[in-house]
C-alpha cells in the first residue's frame, strides 16, 4: 500500500490512478449534463410554444376585432351617404319643381300667367280676359318644397280651388295652374256677359236678372221688342265650369197681350232659335242681334 501511495523521486506522483478515475467520472459526468441542458432546452421550447401559441390567438381576435370595426364603419359611412344621397335626390327634385314653375310662367306669360320668385318658392298671378277684354287678376302663393302647398291666395270660394290641387299639384304643376286659369277665365267670361246684359240691355229685361255666385245659373224674363208685345223667360245652366256659353238653355214663351191661345209657328220657331243662340254665342251678343232687329224693324215702320 505504500508503494501504491508512494512518489516518485523527481516529485511527480505515480501514474495516476486518481487522476484517470477523475476522468471517468468527468466522462461519466457530461452525459448528465447534456441530459438536464436538452430537458432545460426542451422546456424553455415548450415554454415558447405556449407563448407563440397564446400570442397567436391574441393576434387572431385582434385582427376579427379590427375587422369588425371596419365593418361597422364602413356601414355607417354607406348609411350616412345613403342620407346624403336621399337628402341630395330630394332636394334635386324640389329644385327641379321650383326651375319647371318658372319656366312655366316664362313660356306662358302671355296667356295670362305670371309669377316671380319668392324666399318660400314662387307667387303666381292669373290674369282672366274675355274677348279681348282684360278683366280680374288672382294670385296664388306656392311654397316649393315636399310635398307643394298653398301659402295664401286671392281665388274667390266657390272656385274648385282644392279640389284641382288634390289632382294635380303634387304631380303636375303645370297642370294644376293651367286647370286653375281655366276655370278663372271661365267665371271671369260668365260674369262678364252677365254684366253686360245688364248694363247694356237692361231695357230689354222684363225682371232683373238672376244669377249665383259662381254665374253658372242664370235666369231672367225678357222680351225681343220694346214695345213688350212678346216675351220669354230663359234658364241658363253651365254645367261646365270651365265653359262660357251655357250646356243648358231653356227659354219659354210668356203670355203677351194679344190673348192666351196656342202658340203660332212663328213665336214657337222664335223661341227655339233663342234657345240655340244662347248656347252659341255669348248672352250680350245675342241681345246685341235683338237690339239690331229692333233697330231694323223701327227703320222699317217709319
Amino acid at each position: 500500500m505504500e508503494q501504491a501511495n508512494s512518489v516518485r523521486p523527481d516529485g511527480e506522483p505515480k501514474a495516476g490512478i486518481l487522476a484517470h478515475l477523475e476522468g471517468l467520472e468527468a466522462q461519466m459526468s457530461r452525459p448528465c449534463k447534456r441530459s438536464k441542458e436538452l430537458q432545460q432546452a426542451r422546456a424553455e421550447e415548450s415554454a415558447l410554444g405556449t407563448k407563440i401559441h397564446e400570442l397567436r390567438r391574441l393576434r387572431d381576435k385582434l385582427r376579427a376585432e379590427v375587422n369588425q370595426q371596419r365593418a361597422r364603419g364602413k356601414a355607417s359611412s354607406a348609411n350616412v351617404e345613403s342620407g346624403q344621397t336621399v337628402e341630395i335626390g330630394e332636394q334635386e327634385v324640389l329644385e327641379r319643381k321650383q326651375e319647371s314653375v318658372k319656366a312655366i310662367l316664362q313660356a306662358y306669360r302671355f296667356t295670362g300667367l305670371s309669377g316671380k320668385q319668392t324666399s318660400r318658392g314662387v307667387c303666381v298671378c292669373i290674369s282672366t280676359a274675355f274677348e279681348g277684354n282684360l278683366l280680374d287678376s288672382y294670385f296664388v302663393d306656392l311654397v316649393i318644397q315636399r310635398p307643394l302647398w298653398i301659402h295664401h291666395h286671392s281665388i274667390p270660394v266657390f272656385i274648385p280651388l282644392e279640389k284641382i290641387a288634390a289632382k294635380y299639384l303634387q304631380t303636375d304643376v303645370q297642370r294644376f295652374l293651367f286647370s286653375l286659369c281655366e276655370s278663372l277665365n271661365a267665371y271671369a267670361g260668365r260674369k262678364y256677359q252677365a254684366d253686360r246684359l245688364q248694363s247694356d240691355f237692361a231695357a230689354f229685361l222684363i225682371r232683373p236678372l238672376q244669377r249665383n255666385s259662381l254665374c253658372n245659373l242664370l235666369s231672367f224674363t225678357y222680351k225681343v221688342d220694346l214695345m213688350g208685345q212678346s216675351s220669354f223667360c230663359a234658364r241658363l245652366l253651365y254645367k261646365d265650369l270651365t265653359a262660357t256659353l251655357p250646356t243648358d238653355a231653356t227659354v219659354t214663351y210668356q203670355d203677351s197681350l194679344l190673348g192666351t191661345e196656342a202658340l203660332s209657328a212663328l213665336r214657337e220657331e222664335q223661341r227655339a232659335s233663342h234657345e240655340a243662340l244662347f248656347c252659341t254665342k255669348p248672352l250680350h251678343q245675342v241681345f246685341a242681334s235683338f237690339a239690331r232687329e229692333e233697330e231694323l224693324d223701327l227703320s222699317l215702320a217709319s
